[in-house]
C-alpha cells in the first residue's frame, strides 16, 4: 500500500453484559479513509438503503441492532492494491443480483478482477474511491439469514479469527484448513450455547470472515 492509508481504517467495538456475567465485545463501525467522505457516504447510502448523518469529522451512515455502522473519514493518503478488509452484499434472487450491480454500477462502482474465476457466483466491483466490495449470489449458506450487509471479509491468519470469535462471543461456521484459514465467526438465531441477542434485545445477524493475505 502507499502511504499510511487503510481503506478500512478501523473497527468500534463495545463491551456488552450478554449472558452468565460474561462480557463480550460488539460489533459496532466500520470506518473507511475516503478523499470525499461525503460522496463515498452517498455512494453506500444508495447501496444500503441508508441516510447519512454529516458531522465535523465525516459522515456517517447509521446502522441498527442488525447492521453495522459504516463511517468514512477525510484522508489525502493513497491506496495501492487490494484493500485488507472490504463488504459482503447479499442477494435475494439472481435478478436482485443482478438490480444490486446495476445500482452499483449507476452510482460510480466499477467491476474488478481480484482473481475470481468465471465460475464464481459473486460478484466483485469497487466503489468511487476503489474500495472492493463483493454482491454474493443468492442461495449462499453461510450467509443466509445476515441482512443486506451480510459480512466483513479480511485478510488474517486463523489466529485472528479465532480471536474474533471468542472476542465476540460468535461460534465459528467454517474452520475446514486448521493450518492456514479462512476462518468465519457470525452471530445468528438458532445457534446452541452462543448469545444470539444484543444487550437491547435486537437480534443481530452477521459474519466476519478472516483470510491469509
Amino acid at each position: 500500500m502507499r502511504g499510511s492509508r487503510r481503506p478500512a481504517r478501523c473497527l468500534v467495538v463495545r463491551l456488552a453484559r450478554v449472558y452468565c456475567a460474561v462480557m463480550f465485545s460488539r460489533l459496532l463501525t466500520v470506518t473507511f479513509d475516503a478523499h470525499d467522505a461525503t460522496r463515498l457516504a452517498r455512494f453506500w447510502a444508495g447501496m444500503l438503503g441508508r441516510g447519512v448523518v454529516e458531522d465535523a469529522d465525516g459522515a456517517l451512515l447509521p446502522g441498527d441492532d442488525t447492521q453495522l455502522s459504516l463511517r468514512f473519514v477525510p484522508s489525502r493518503t493513497e491506496t495501492v492494491g487490494s484493500n485488507r478488509m472490504h463488504l459482503h452484499l447479499t442477494s435475494a434472487s439472481r435478478a436482485d443480483q443482478e438490480r444490486m450491480v446495476a445500482t452499483a454500477l449507476g452510482l460510480g462502482a466499477g467491476h474488478v478482477d481480484v482473481g475470481q474465476r468465471p465460475e464464481e457466483g459473486h460478484i466483485v466491483l469497487a466503489d468511487p474511491e476503489g474500495n472492493e466490495f463483493c454482491v454474493i449470489e443468492p442461495g449462499n449458506a453461510f450467509l443466509a439469514g445476515c441482512g443486506l450487509l451480510g459480512e466483513l471479509a479480511c485478510d488474517g491468519t486463523r489466529e485472528v479469527g479465532l480471536f474474533w470469535s471468542e472476542a465476540l462471543g460468535w461460534p465459528l461456521v467454517w474452520d475446514q484448513d486448521q493450518d492456514r484459514g479462512p476462518v468465519t465467526v457470525r452471530r445468528h438465531e438458532g445457534r446452541v450455547g452462543r448469545p444470539t441477542r444484543g444487550p437491547e434485545g435486537g437480534v443481530e445477524p452477521a459474519a466476519l470472515r478472516t483470510r491469509p493475505g
